[in-house]
């Protein structure tokens, strides 16, 4: 019996434990009283601004399609004076397309010359390179002749003291 007491209550604590974290997630759902409210004083001062920019949309509206109205005929005054602009532009446009056309000529030229200004400047490039390696490897061979020099002007100095030497002693 003890035994299925203890079971029951280990059941009616997790059937108490699952119920009081929903009543607690049903708590985090509801909002206060006073928040509401607040809450509804913002929708109502909300609803108001709304009203009256729509009174203030409709006067615009309204003074809109007057101006509209107005500049409608100053429109037509300016497509006349913008066609006689369009003219002369596309006569301008013209004059401007063949100077283009002799520009673009020019800077064709121009560009095939420095391509082959810049093949040029390759080759030479790979001129000097060949150029560099070979006096890289003349100045070792002129270090090493150096050196080379250097030990037989010490072995020459080294003779003459040591034919100085024997000289006085073979003419004893």
């Amino acid at each position: 019996q003890l035994s299925e007491a203890k079971e029951s209550l280990s059941l009616a604590q997790t059937w108490h434990a699952l119920q009081l974290q929903q009543a607690k997630a049903q708590m985090n759902n509801m909002v206060p009283k006073t928040q509401f409210e607040q809450l509804q004083n913002s929708l109502r001062g909300e609803q108001r601004k709304a009203q009256q920019l729509q009174e203030n949309l409709h006067r615009q509206a309204e003074q809109t399609c007057r101006q509209l109205v107005r500049t409608q005929e100053e429109h037509k005054r300016l497509l006349q004076a913008a066609v006689e602009q369009a003219e002369e532009l596309e006569q301008s446009l013209r004059s401007a397309e063949t100077v283009l056309a002799e520009r673009a000529a020019q800077l064709q030229d121009a560009q095939a010359q420095l391509t082959r200004n810049q093949l040029l400047i390759k080759d030479l490039h790979e001129e000097n390179r060949g150029f560099a390696m070979a006096l890289q490897e003349a100045e070792l061979k002129q270090k090493s002749t150096e050196e080379k020099n250097q030990l037989l002007e010490e072995q020459a100095s080294a003779l003459k003291q040591l034919i100085g030497k024997i000289t006085p002693a073979s003419l004893s």
